[in-house]
Formats: structure tokens, C-alpha cells, sequence
């Protein structure tokens, strides 16, 4: 049985906790240095409202504080995180004003953070006009619970008969318990058929998923009897936690499964049949933060479909209209996609092809043009500049055909074959109407891909019928081309009608987009640096950490 991926998605990928210093701030006071303090702020992605999140100690007399209390936040690779650093001069005797104490602020994701070399990054502090306001110095580091991966083997006594002609067909739901006192469920064994003693399969499962990093919280455990129908009878409960499993790593524990009603209606009921944990062990494993930390860069290609089934670019009813209110599905895809992904790239240039156009002068059909015209330097300056060369083709280029998406997976495969030591990883985005005429030749384009370091990302628009884009991407059945299957799913597809807010929300509809698109790319990076046993490298030393400046006496 496998879970939907929703409940699992809600727990964060890691958690990360950010140290702070300051350099050179301004000092307000008259007669020693400023007093600084750090407020974080954090965005929300609804309403866009800035909240604080928390506060730093506040340092006396120095220009150049290091804060010893550091601010721990959940990181989700799929979301453009923002942040805000308000630093204040705080004088105890007053309430801190923006007016008067103010010393200066600087904005950011965690992305930018987690992607600076070292997962350290230094920005200037604006906002006092006219003054210099010093820096501020951001190091991430993540908490180490996070890349604990537990596994354990599990057996059952004398469950209860609830079959009326066998005996019972258990199997067990995994829950953690959530602040609020609700439950989310984390994992299910597979079902043992026909029998009140059980023992189930080792199974392995991350600890944060388990407890997200608080060993004492309730993990509760229901024992189920499988009916084929989906109305699973219950057989009883039982909870532990983190801390109670991981003492099981030199003894068998226990545990009674009780079911509360059986308890109130029997006097002499005892239980509905034991549970005994038979290992326990945890190991830790490499995360997707550790390779970008160590250096690990994500190459970001897009590939956008120029075909005449898009209909007229000059017509409001062509998918790639360029209305001066609003993006195009297009423009708002890439942007979704392109706003997270270059955090993660230090040069931000972006190789940018259009596909199934003729180009002037002579009218050629092209399945991988520049977009920016320079076959020599297909490279955009951020996603800006692949805004920019994606409009001014749709100027210049006529839209034609057929789809091709071969040639474009074929480039960046080409690319990515050339450096397979870690350090690079190629992600590219494919925008299309969906209409594919070489589905052979895709398939087989994937399959060679599939044992690369990339990843495919295909954003369908428009109203057409996806059935070709679902096939390619191997969720369910795994791409396979003449006999050979795909190494690994590397392809993520999802229609952007799914995502578009209601409301008419660009922001709203963007930030669902892109993290359910993202959503699997840490995943299928480490899958492939697993299968190629490459370890994440040491992070640069830290020669770069803050120094603190000479203080004027």
C-alpha cells in the first residue's frame, strides 16, 4: 500500500536554523555603540503579509554583533521562502520605532541562503536614506535529526478473530501527532493474509516524517483486519514514541493494542493481542542540502513550444498573448519555476530554446532555437532575461510545427553527460500545448537521460487533453523505450489549469505550481547521486565566516 503523497508532503523537507551577524552598522548612539537586535519577518504566500517570526538577543555597544540566539525554520525546496531582517539600535528604556532605531534592512529567501557557497551568504542593510548601513552576514545550517532515516520490524501475538471464516488480515497505520492534537499518518505495512500472528517486513522511514525532530512526541499505532472492500476492520491501538522505539535497539518491546470499546462494554477484557517492536535501528543519510551546500549547482534550461496550435500570439485568444495586464501562461509558468531554481545557480544564466517555429530570413523550422538568437550563447541573465528574449522571439519568429521534444532533451542530455561528478545538476523546463508528434523519439530521448544527472519538468497549458504528457511522466508505469526502461523518473508533468487561483491570484497560482513541479527534484537528485555512490563534498572552509571588525575604543 502506498500513502497519498499529501500527508507526507505537509512535513517540511528539513528544518534549518539560520546564525546572524552583523558588520559596520550605524551607530545612533551618542555617548557608546549602537544596541543592535535582528527581527526576522517571514512572508506569507496568500496574502503576501509580512509576520515576525522572531527576535535575537539584543548585543550592547557593538557595531559588529554576532548573535548567539538563531532562529530554526522549516524549508520547503518547492516554495520561494521570503524573508526579512529588520535590524533596530535598542534602547531599554523604550519600545523600539521605526523612526528612531532603525539601523537598516535587507530581504531575501532561504533559497539564496541555502544556495550561497557554504550556505553562508553577506547582503548589504538599506533603508536609512542617505547612510551606509552596514552588512549582514546569514549562515544556514541544518538541524541534524533531519536526514535520520529509521527502520524497524515489527510482529504481532494473538490479535483478535475478525474474519467470520478465516482469522484476521492485519496490518498497521503509522501516525504522528501534530500541536493541535490531531494525528497525521506516516506509513502503512503491507497486510499479512489469514493470520492472529503476524510479522511484517522490515520497513525504513524518515525520522522527521515519524516526529519532525521532537523525540518525545506521540506516535500512535492502529491495528487494522484488511477487507477487500476498503472497510477495514479495527482491531485496537497502542502508542509510543521516538525516544520509546529507539531504547528497543537492545531489547524486544511490548506494546498491548487495546480497543476502547471492547474496554468500556467488557469487565473482563485484557486486550486485543500484543505487538512486538522485533529491531530498531537508525542510520543517517546524505540530503539534498548537503550537495548544494558542498557546491552542487542546478542548471536551469527552458524549452518553450512555438507551434500554430498555440494559436496567434497577437490574438487575446492565443496562449502566448502578451497582454499588457497580465502573464501569459506561458511567462507565468517560467517565472513559477525560474524564481526558485536560480537561488540554487551561482552564475543565473539560463540557456533559453523555443521549438517548432520558422526563422527568418529564410523560414527554416528550428526544434531548438535560442531564444535570445545567439547559437553560439543561448545563455539569458536570469529569468528576466529569458522573459525578455521568450517576448522578443515571439516578435520576430513564426509559429509552425510539428512538436518535437527529442532535439531540446537530446541538448541539455548532451550537456549533462559531459559532468558527472556531482557538481552539476541539469533541470529543464519544458512549456507546452501538448500536442507531441515524436513520442518514439521522446521516449527513447528519456530512457538515455533517465541515467544523467537531470531532471525534466513539463508544464502543459491550454485546455487540450494531457494523456501523451502523463504517459512520459513514470509515476505510475516507468518509461520504457524498445524493451529498455528508464533508469529513473526523471520526468514531473502537470497541467497548469490545475493551478490557476480563482480568484485571479498570479501569485497564488505561480507558488502551487511550482511547488508541486519542484516538489520532486530533491528526491531525484539524490536518487541519482545514490546510484552513482557520489558523496556530497565538504563545504568551502570557512575562512569567509565574519571577522569581527577592530571596535573604536
Amino acid at each position: 500500500m502506498s500513502l497519498s503523497g499529501a500527508s507526507e508532503r505537509s512535513v517540511p523537507a528539513t528544518k534549518i536554523e539560520i546564525t546572524v551577524s552583523c558588520r559596520n552598522l550605524l551607530d545612533l548612539d551618542t555617548f557608546s555603540k549602537s544596541d543592535p537586535m535582528v527581527v526576522l519577518y517571514t512572508q506569507s504566500r496568500a496574502s503576501q503579509e509580512w509576520r515576525e517570526f522572531g527576535r535575537t538577543e539584543v548585543i550592547d555597544n557593538t557595531l559588529n554583533p554576532d548573535f548567539v540566539r538563531k532562529f530554526v525554520l522549516d524549508y520547503f525546496f518547492e516554495e520561494k521562502q521570503n524573508l526579512r531582517f529588520d535590524v533596530y539600535n535598542v534602547d531599554s528604556k523604550t519600545n523600539i520605532s521605526k523612526t528612531k532605531d532603525f539601523l537598516g534592512q535587507a530581504f531575501l529567501a532561504l533559497g539564496e541562503v541555502i544556495g550561497g557557497q557554504g550556505s553562508r551568504v553577506e547582503r548589504p542593510l538599506t533603508g536609512v536614506p542617505g547612510k551606509k548601513c552596514g552588512t549582514i552576514l546569514l549562515t544556514a545550517e541544518e538541524l541534524s535529526n533531519c536526514r535520520d532515516i529509521a527502520t524497524m520490524q515489527l510482529c504481532a501475538n494473538k490479535l483478535d478473530k475478525k474474519d467470520f471464516f478465516g482469522k484476521s488480515d492485519p496490518f498497521l497505520v503509522f501516525y504522528r501527532s501534530n500541536e493541535d492534537g490531531t494525528f497525521t499518518i506516516c506509513h502503512k505495512t503491507e497486510v499479512v493474509k489469514n493470520t492472529l500472528n503476524p510479522v511484517w517486513q522490515p520497513f525504513s522511514i524518515p525520522v522527521r516524517a515519524l516526529c519532525n525532530g521532537d523525540y518525545d512526541r506521540t506516535v500512535k499505532i492502529d491495528v487494522y483486519d484488511w477487507d477487500r472492500d476498503g472497510s477495514h476492520d479495527f482491531i485496537g491501538e497502542f502508542t509510543t514514541s521516538y525516544r520509546e522505539l529507539s531504547k528497543a535497539q537492545n531489547q524486544f518491546t511490548v506494546y498491548e493494542v487495546l480497543n476502547p470499546r471492547k474496554k468500556c462494554k467488557k469487565k473482563k477484557y485484557v486486550n486485543s493481542g500484543t505487538v512486538t517492536l522485533l529491531s530498531f535501528s537508525v542510520d543517517s543519510e546524505f540530503t539534498f542540502v548537503d550537495y548544494i551546500k558542498g557546491g552542487t549547482q542546478l542548471n536551469f534550461t527552458v524549452a518553450i513550444d512555438f507551434t500554430a496550435s498555440n494559436g496567434n500570439p497577437l490574438q487575446p485568444t492565443s496562449l502566448h498573448y502578451m497582454s499588457p495586464y497580465q502573464l501569459s501562461a506561458y511567462a507565468m509558468a517560467l517565472k513559477a519555476v525560474g524564481e526558485i531554481i536560480q537561488d540554487y545557480d551561482s552564475d543565473k544564466l539560463f540557456p533559453a530554446y523555443g521549438f517548432g517555429a520558422k526563422l527568418p530570413p529564410e523560414g527554416r523550422i528550428s526544434h531548438q532555437f535560442p531564444l535570445n538568437n545567439n547559437d553560439e550563447d543561448p545563455n539569458c541573465a536570469g529569468i528576466e532575461g529569458v522573459l525578455e528574449s521568450y517576448f522578443q522571439s515571439l516578435r520576430t519568429v513564426q509559429l509552425y510545427g510539428p512538436t518535437y521534444f527529442a532535439p531540446v532533451i537530446n541538448q541539455v542530455a548532451r550537456a549533462a553527460a559531459k559532468i558527472s561528478d556531482g557538481s552539476q545538476y541539469y533541470v529543464l523546463l519544458i512549456i507546452t500545448d501538448g500536442v507531441i508528434s515524436d513520442m518514439t523519439q521522446t521516449k527513447e530521448a528519456i530512457v538515455s537521460a533517465s541515467s544523467l544527472p537531470m531532471s525534466i519538468i513539463i508544464v502543459g497549458v491550454g485546455p487540450a487533453m494531457f494523456e501523451a504528457m502523463e504517459e512520459l511522466d513514470g509515476d505510475d508505469v516507468r518509461v520504457s523505450s524498445r524493451g529498455r526502461y528508464a533508469e529513473r523518473d526523471i520526468v514531473q508533468f502537470v497541467p497548469f489549469r490545475d493551478y490557476v487561483d480563482r480568484s485571479g491570484n498570479q501569485v497564488l497560482s505561480m507558488a502551487r505550481l511550482a511547488k508541486d513541479v519542484l516538489a520532486e527534484i530533491p528526491e531525484q537528485l539524490l536518487s541519482y547521486m545514490r546510484t552513482r555512490d557520489i558523496q556530497p563534498r565538504l563545504p568551502p572552509p570557512a575562512n569567509s565566516s565574519p571577522t569581527p571588525a577592530p571596535e573604536q575604543p
